[in-house]
């Protein structure tokens, strides 16, 4: 018999075995359950999980083979015993019922309500782990997305499709952040619909008290998706929490054409349970304890991004991580950094000088800016100035190391001038309010308010039309 045959044979055999209760478990570790002597049981099934005092939680295969089945149990281990602890294999995938409704709603991790209000009708299911993207039927990320950002929009663009992530760390405001680019963001020129699927890991309460209190006040709450998996939580819903968030996220964008923004925080707590998970089941580590398909798991999510040739939708994501020790080359951030389109990078001391945002731009890029920005998209002059101002901020950091050393007394009337254009740069251009949402013709001419700091002669990356007509306006 083929190997074609022999599967179609296993799937008949899981459906009919579907549902199949086995009483008993092996062992119990953590959030993990293993149970031996059961049928044919697939990678991913969902299982049910009931308790001695018949309650019920749910599972999933985490590994599965002719010996023992090893489960992960969402809602956690406490009061399983081993001996009355029975299991139900469903013989199908971890599915979420998925509808525009759960826009303005509040839910945990796995997608169940959160806010006290009725449950979520609908008939629309799908396997939270996606639907495989044809690659030849991805568009080409082109259109701005416009976030009310200055040194967003100006120097590290987001792109409609794109993977854009914020590389922070612990104590900085990232989740002000976060907040303020899912009350602004926008789609120019679009007659699509804009929406927000915002998923939170691991945060504490008052975190998502901000986020939740934070939409309501300003009544965009109504445009946003929250799935909110909190510290206390157990950490497997962390593992499970940006899938569901992005199945929700696929069904809105493909299914009804809309333009979904996915905001993940915090992604390092996602990849902390992972290694947690992988400790418990002896798995060799790789760097720093991480498993070593932390990389694929990663893409996974990532991947579950972009356009789609002949519909109206989009999945454009913004993950936020948090740096160990500000550590950019830890395994969280330099994974990251391989899968996305660029990185948008947090600076401590930027945050001590009380200047919000406190990104730093210099290690900051957006890959695919170039393809979205220019005439018909933002402005003519976007990509010179951007490039520009690049430029004369590099200049500005070489200037302050070589003032540190011999003092700015002895600099020349040149570098003085470099020293004022980076202090208006950052004061005016980089800090902005909170509540602040800049146009992208603001950003612009903001950034030449800046140069113009500069001697026209210096800006040699913008042209001689560009700065007549500007420079100094």
């Amino acid at each position: 018999m083929n190997t074609k045959a022999h599967t179609i044979l296993a799937q008949t055999d899981r459906r009919l075995l579907a549902g199949r209760e086995y009483r008993g478990a092996s062992r119990i570790d953590g959030p993990l359950v293993y149970m031996r002597n059961t049928h044919a049981i697939g990678y991913g099934e969902l299982v049910e999980v009931v308790a001695s005092d018949g309650s019920t939680r749910f599972g999933q295969v985490l590994d599965t083979s002719d010996e023992v089945v090893v489960v992960q149990v969402f809602e956690g281990t406490d009061g399983l015993s081993m001996p009355n602890t029975r299991m139900r294999f469903m013989g199908e995938p971890l599915s979420l019922a998925v509808s525009e409704e759960m826009l303005g709603r509040v839910m945990n991790g796995l997608g169940q309500n959160r806010d006290g209000s009725s449950a979520i009708a609908s008939s629309v299911e799908r396997d939270v782990n996606g639907e495989p993207m044809n690659p030849t039927a991805r568009e080409y990320p082109r259109d701005f997305i416009q976030t009310g950002i200055s040194v967003i929009d100006g120097m590290t663009t987001l792109i409609q499709g794109q993977k854009l992530p914020i590389f922070s760390g612990n104590g900085l405001d990232h989740n002000h952040l976060a907040a303020q680019i899912a009350r602004q963001a926008k789609v120019l020129g679009s007659e699509s619909e804009f929406c927000i699927v915002f998923a939170a890991m691991g945060v504490k309460y008052d975190v998502a008290r901000f986020f939740i209190d934070s939409f309501e006040e300003t009544g965009v709450l109504d445009n946003v998706a929250l799935f909110l998996s909190l510290a206390d939580d157990p950490s497997i819903e962390r593992t499970i929490t940006p899938k569901t968030a992005l199945t929700l996220a696929e069904h809105l964008a493909f299914d009804k054409g809309k333009h979904v923004l996915v905001i993940m925080t915090d992604m390092t707590n996602y990849c902390e349970s992972l290694r947690e998970i992988a400790t418990m089941r002896g798995e060799i580590p790789s760097r720093k304890g991480y498993p070593g398909y932390l990389y694929s798991n990663l893409a996974e999510i990532y991947e579950r991004s972009g356009k789609i040739s002949g519909r109206a939708g989009s999945i454009t994501q913004l993950p936020i991580l948090t740096m160990p020790n500000d550590d950019i080359s830890h395994p969280v951030p330099d994974l990251t950094g391989y899968i996305t389109e660029g990185q948008i990078v947090f600076d401590r001391s930027m945050q001590a000088r009380g200047i919000y945002p406190p990104i730093n731009c210099l290690p900051s890029l957006s890959r695919l800016m170039k393809d979205g920005i220019g005439e018909g998209m933002t402005r003519s002059d976007h990509p010179h100035l951007a490039n520009q101002l690049f430029a004369s901020y590099s200049h500005v950091k070489d200037v302050q190391n070589l003032a540190s050393v011999i003092g700015e007394e002895e600099l020349t009337a040149l570098d003085q001038q470099y020293l004022e254009f980076g202090a208006f740069f950052e004061s005016r251009f980089v800090k902005q309010r909170f509540d602040e949402d800049r146009s992208i013709d603001q950003t612009l001419d903001l950034a030449w308010q800046a140069l113009s700091k500069l001697p026209a002669e210096e800006l040699q990356r913008l042209t001689d039309e560009e700065i007549a007509e500007h420079y100094g306006k």
